[in-house]
């Protein structure tokens, strides 16, 4: 059975390569403490991408 050809070219993946990225957790007590370091990160980093997550 022939392969269909891939719909995505090496060219697309070139323009999307993978960026390798640096992250940080920080483990709060309370939302509370969330939202003070939050504020505090943004404030002192406010070029970088900051992200909240809730588990």
């Amino acid at each position: 059975m022939p392969q269909k050809a891939s719909p995505v070219t090496a060219a697309d993946l070139a323009k999307h390569a993978y960026k390798q990225q640096y992250g940080v957790i920080i483990i709060c007590t309370d939302e509370a403490q969330q939202i003070e370091v939050y504020e505090a990160i943004r404030q002192k980093y406010p070029n970088n991408k900051i992200r909240v997550v809730n588990t």
